[in-house]
């Protein structure tokens, strides 16, 4: 049995100053098990000296690690040699790997102190759906660097470390010779999960949904933004408060309590319960002010036009455009958390109050829809809802549904909804985007460019007059496009 090695020295571009020299007594080379631990210890070297028949020593089968490398090998298993006949200045020959190691390293080094693998385990042989990029975007827009992303394809989902054991330890290795020092999961993980994958790897490990609460912390400005999403964590941290050393199992007595008291770890988790409970009853207290807003614009009469749709589809930049405002729009998941709202008026002086709302994502964490819950309801007030498709982005199909799931999860999926396919600049082919128009009921715009709004106002504006009209007649068509489907 090998002992623990967690006295000796690591770094993420040295090896662990330890050699391990073993016998095979039936003269076999080095195992898949050698060099398993060959590349999880991080050992400079691994050696395995077979016994001849008179119980003398005989070829020695060595192998070390290698920098990475474009044949994506991990190890090099050297020329089995008689011990009398091997001849190393091993000392220099280590400096010489860590060397080339480091360099290697530094090609890709970055200042993001989190540098990830992300993973994703694909148990489905038909499905097309690569949901990797949009994970790596997600981990970009939290600071993180993306250095090497890994599907596996497996029958079933492995129930303690998700992935097989031996594509686990290749993912180590990997992120030895790149100097990657995180795994994200591109699934929710259990606490056990995580628990066994860091055990096992010795690496910080984090899943999609981790990702998205912290993306969600660092976006959110407004008071009750900040509740929302400090509640998502917290309900998302309860769960995993485990035992992590001897420290967090401490007993904690006092005057007048029977027994050996609380341990820290139940001390912790009652004052997250105890948190959550008084986040809980600040968002009631924001829910009153909201309805009293609401209530105002329903007094003044004006109709409310909600924009909807996938992170990233463009809704803060349309917005921007038709209201002439100057709400925060960037390129990037997840730009605008909290909900913003601007007069819009139409070119026969009708006016409403168009709002812009928190992106959609697929398998939305359910702690976060819990916690925005109160923001998405406000949905409801919407006499018309606009849903916003970035029809450049390969996987808008999905992105659609991924939207309307969520819409009828809050019960609005039978409101008067416009689809409208964003980036249309980005599109060459326009027969293409045409046809789509067509087959989507969606009509094509570029929020960079107000010259394409015509026929999406006018079919807004049709709407809002007569929303309580269930079909256009003679000349309240709007001219030059089709009437609106009921109900989309």
């Amino acid at each position: 049995m090998i002992p623990s090695l967690d006295e000796f020295r690591s770094g993420e571009s040295r090896l662990k100053g330890l050699r391990l020299v073993h016998t095979h007594l039936n003269g076999e080379p080095l195992t898949r098990d050698d060099l398993t631990d060959l590349a999880l210890l991080r050992l400079d070297f691994i050696s395995a000296v077979t016994v001849e028949e008179d119980g003398q020593p005989g070829r020695t089968h060595s192998a070390h690690l290698i920098p990475e490398n474009p044949d994506g090998r991990y190890w090099l298993q050297t020329e089995p040699l008689h011990p009398a006949r091997m001849d190393l200045d091993f000392a220099g020959f280590i400096r010489d790997l860590e060397d080339q190691i480091a360099r290697t390293q530094r090609t890709r080094r970055v200042a993001s102190r989190e540098r990830a693998i992300l993973i994703r385990v694909e148990t489905d042989p038909r499905s097309r759906v690569n949901t990797l990029p949009e994970l790596k975007e997600l981990a970009e827009s939290c600071g993180v660097e993306v250095f090497d992303s890994i599907t596996q394809h497996r029958p079933e989902i492995d129930p303690k470390y998700l992935m097989g054991k031996g594509k686990l330890s290749d993912v180590v290795i990997r992120a030895l010779q790149i100097g990657a020092n995180l795994l994200i999961f591109d699934h929710e993980l259990t606490p056990a999960q995580v628990r066994s994958i860091t055990d096992f790897t010795e690496l910080k490990v984090i899943d999609r949904t981790q990702v998205i609460l912290d993306i969600f912390a660092q976006r959110a400005h407004s008071r009750d933004g900040k509740i929302q999403v400090e509640l998502a964590q917290l309900k998302y941290l309860l769960p995993r408060l485990i035992e992590k050393n001897t420290a967090m199992s401490r007993l904690t007595g006092g005057i007048g309590g029977t027994g050996p008291g609380e341990t820290k770890l139940e001390i912790n988790r009652r004052r997250v319960r105890d948190k959550i409970h008084r986040l809980e009853g600040a968002l009631k207290s924001i829910q009153k002010g909201r309805n009293t807003r609401r209530a105002g614009r329903e007094k003044a009469g004006l109709p409310v036009i909600s924009i909807v749709g996938y992170t990233n589809a463009g809704k803060s930049t349309l917005l921007n455009a038709l209201t002439q405002s100057d709400v925060l729009a960037e390129d990037r998941l997840f730009a605008t958390l909290d909900p913003k709202s601007s007069r819009l008026r139409f070119p026969r002086d009708t006016e409403a109050v168009i709002t812009d709302t928190v992106g959609f994502i697929r398998n939305l964490p359910k702690e976060l829809f819990a916690a925005f819950r109160a923001t998405l309801e406000e949905l409801n007030e919407a006499d018309v809802l606009l849903h916003l498709i970035d029809v450049s982005n390969p996987d808008f199909e999905e992105h659609i549904v991924a939207v309307e799931k969520i819409l009828a999860e809050l019960g609005i999926a039978t409101k008067p909804t416009i689809r409208v396919f964003n980036k249309e600049d980005r599109l060459a082919d326009k027969e293409l985007l045409a046809a789509l128009c067509r087959r989507f009921d969606a009509i094509a715009v570029s929020a960079r460019d107000s010259s394409t709004f015509r026929v999406l106002l006018d079919r807004l504006e049709w709407l809002i007059r007569n929303r309580e009209t269930p079909a256009p007649t003679g000349e309240e068509s709007p001219p030059e496009t089709e009437p609106p489907a009921a109900g989309r």
